[in-house]
């Protein structure tokens, strides 16, 4: 028995608001059970130095956690430098939603994500790649509405879910008390299409065998298809 009383293969209640803050040219509230993050799109016409010229566009991320975002206050990271766990999620947002996005299309210009959780129970990363997708598909029908882009530069959907062995059987979808507790705990990043981006797969006090791996993946990919389907009806 699950410790939210859920099935092996049931995900947490998905809500995502969108248009959540007034500046932001995309934004939204995604709430994963009760791991809530806002993400908001920031567009800039520039790229980074490496890029100048090149006629290609850019995605890139930034995550933190609101210091009361879990069980015990922490510090804030801005006065102590970012961790690794943070740098190693903001990268891992970044090149996932590059995974669906044609960046000739969306021409020489950056859009930036940032991922604020504001409360943790397990998946946040996931969340924050989730969320941040609606964040940049708003902001691209903007730039599309302006005239700015012609053809949408967003070939597909992409959203993450996490999966893991807990209690000896694979289950979809961690909070927080299975997370802590999974003999095994894996991310997986995928398109709308099916197609795998990344896949973050460790054993964390037991190991796995590769046909407990198939019923982690195919967990993930009906967890995807929910998440997919929660993000296009935001996005209308």
């Amino acid at each position: 028995m699950r410790p939210s009383n859920r099935e092996l293969n049931q995900m947490r209640d998905i809500v995502i608001e969108t248009d959540v803050t007034r500046h932001a040219e995309g934004s939204c509230l995604i709430k994963i059970g009760d791991t809530h993050v806002l993400c908001t799109a920031s567009l800039e016409e520039r790229v980074p130095p490496f890029l100048r010229n090149s006629g290609l566009g850019w995605v890139t991320a930034e995550y933190g956690m609101l210091p009361r975002a879990t069980h015990t206050r922490m510090r804030r990271e801005a006065k102590n430098g970012q961790s690794g766990r943070t740098q190693e999620i903001q990268r891992l947002i970044g090149r996932s939603l590059r995974a669906g996005v044609d960046r000739v299309a969306l021409g020489e210009r950056q859009i930036s994500i940032d991922c604020d959780v504001i409360q943790a129970d397990g998946g946040t990363r996931c969340a924050a790649i989730t969320g941040g997708w609606v964040a940049l598909k708003l902001a691209v029908q903007k730039l599309m509405k302006a005239g700015d882009v012609i053809s949408d530069p967003l070939l597909d959907p992409v959203a993450a879910v996490s999966c893991g062995i807990y209690a000896g059987q694979a289950v979809l979808d961690l909070d927080y008390p299975e997370d802590s507790e999974a003999g095994v705990d894996g991310n997986f990043v995928m398109l709308g299409s099916g197609k795998l981006v990344e896949v973050q797969m460790s054993a964390e006090g037991s190991t796995f065998s590769r046909d407990q791996m198939g019923q982690l993946m195919d967990l993930a990919e009906a967890g995807v298809a929910q998440l997919v389907a929660a993000q296009l009806a935001a996005v209308g």
